[in-house]
């Protein structure tokens, strides 16, 4: 059964908006995520999107053939370790949520 997991993650505000000196870094990091799922066996497609009211929030979305390649991809110790690094940099946690087609 194919899956949708999407996450969201908050680029921390300063005074007067966006960090963007966070950006670049942020923006590798994502990449990288995304070239090592690209070769996780399951994996189907993926997108980085950045909210319109609020800047500061991304949301990708991961597409997957099934809910088991998802947990493998998850549990990939390379995979936690960068994201890790993502969520240290932006100062919270990544949420995940897994969704099925109905």
């Amino acid at each position: 059964m194919i899956i949708r997991v999407l996450m969201t993650r908050k680029v921390p505000k300063l005074t007067g908006g966006m960090d963007v000196a966070l950006l670049p870094t942020l923006s590798e990091m994502l990449i990288e995520l995304r070239a090592m799922a690209d070769r996780q066996p399951g994996y189907i497609s993926g997108e980085t999107l950045r909210n319109i009211d609020d800047p500061n929030e991304y949301l990708v979305i991961s597409t997957w053939k099934s809910v088991e390649a998802w947990g493998w991809w998850f549990r990939n110790e390379e995979r936690a370790e960068l994201e890790g690094k993502v969520d240290a940099l932006l100062g919270s946690s990544t949420v995940y949520k897994v969704f099925s087609y109905n």
